[in-house]
């Protein structure tokens, strides 16, 4: 595979508009397919021990060119991904993972070390919580949790020490939305590095490495590849931290593999025709949603919110993603609605083409800080897919009948 027309031809449509990138970059001349082939290789074979020590001068000349001595580095299938994925997030590199937790674990392992300080979003995705709280304490690194909608206890917990905030945005189960803005002036002027887990919004409705974050993920098992089928991840980063997290990826290994690397790119190319639809799609379900008293809808809708408000100041769209605080007495009313759901898959993840529900008990929310969810209060997750919303509307009313 020519790689160099490959990213020749990603830079040439790079200049058109994000939908038409998306559709026309990365094609294969030297193979004639549309799509860039699948390369496997545990041993890359060289013409000559020469060719390895140019192979590898060039590696260090220019550590993001795709030059490889060794197949775990990746193939020219990973290397068209990340280039993909650089153009999309306009960040300096993107390193690929085999799960979106791969990307997050990486981010942190690379600028943490013993005797430091992290502060992370309370509402966070459970295993961030799990790593930060637990796994993280006895490698002597201090976690402190921020309440998402006082950021003075963000600010007021900052220390000599602190050397990163992990935001993530929207909250995991409750859909708080930050003040990005805020914490990116926070974090600059106490010089902190800044993470944020993006998987919600995607570089298609946020890009945070051009905001001013110095590290973006993006969980590729979701709403890049589109299909349930596929783990990966993504982390973008700037400059600055390009080293520090080359040098970890390189000691922890954690790079994806060339199958997954495929179908991911292929899931890249209908990628805003997706979200186009999962938005349009949440919209008219949120419109819905919203004028039932049994609950409090998680979703970007009420224009008078601090979350609307939130929400609008830096996203150009929203996903399917969306929750529901449900007030009952009794959970197995809840756990009936759910259960009642005919067009809903019941499962963890989201991001592909079915509708999703999701009841949120202490397995999923965690022991949160800053949560405040009464004894008769209730989560529900919805992910809401591409089949016609007005199937999804009805099954739902059809649901709502076991809510007491």
């Amino acid at each position: 595979m020519d790689i160099a027309l490959s990213i020749k031809h990603i830079n040439f449509f790079m200049a058109k508009s994000f939908k038409t990138f998306l559709k026309h970059t990365a094609k294969d001349f030297h193979n004639q397919s549309v799509n860039p082939p699948v390369v496997r290789a545990s041993t890359i074979i060289f013409k000559s021990m020469q060719h390895i020590r140019k192979m590898q001068a060039k590696a260090q000349k220019n550590p993001t060119g795709g030059h490889y001595d060794y197949g775990r580095q990746g193939t020219s299938t990973t290397h068209i991904l990340q280039k993909i994925l650089t153009k999309l997030e306009e960040s300096y590199h993107v390193f690929t993972t085999p799960t979106g937790f791969g990307a997050v674990f990486l981010a942190i392992f690379s600028v943490t070390r013993p005797g430091d300080e992290i502060i992370v979003a309370d509402p966070v995705y459970s295993p961030t919580r799990l790593l930060t709280e637990k796994f993280l304490k006895e490698f002597n690194i201090k976690t402190i949790f921020y309440n998402p909608s006082d950021l003075k206890t963000l600010e007021n917990n900052i220390t000599k020490k602190t050397k990163l905030i992990f935001v993530e945005n929207p909250g995991s189960n409750t859909f708080d939305f930050q003040d990005l803005g805020k914490i990116l002036s926070i974090a600059k002027k106490n010089k902190i590095l800044t993470a944020i887990d993006n998987t919600w919004g995607t570089p298609y409705f946020l890009k945070p490495i051009k905001l001013g974050f110095d590290m973006a993920i993006v969980s590729a098992t979701k709403y890049y590849s589109g299909h349930s089928d596929v783990m990966g991840g993504s982390l973008a980063v700037n400059k600055k931290v390009f080293k520090k997290v080359k040098d970890a990826e390189r000691i922890t290994g954690l790079r994806l593999g060339p199958d997954d690397a495929y179908l991911i790119t292929r899931g890249l190319r209908t990628l805003d025709v997706r979200l186009d639809r999962h938005r349009e799609n949440a919209k008219k379900v949120a419109a819905f949603l919203s004028k039932n008293k049994k609950f409090k809808l998680l979703y970007p809708y009420k224009k008078d919110s601090n979350n609307f408000r939130m929400w609008k100041k830096y996203y150009s769209g929203a996903s399917g993603l969306m929750g529901l605080k449900i007030k009952a007495r009794n959970i197995n009313s809840v756990r009936k609605f759910v259960n009642s759901l005919k067009l809903f898959g019941y499962g963890y993840s989201w991001g592909g083409f079915e509708s999703l529900a999701l009841h949120q008990e202490f397995r999923e929310t965690g022991k949160r800080k800053y949560m405040n969810l009464a004894k008769d209060e209730h989560l529900v997750r919805l992910h809401i897919g591409l089949e016609d919303p007005k199937d999804l509307i009805a099954d739902i009313k059809q649901a709502l009948r076991h809510l007491k």
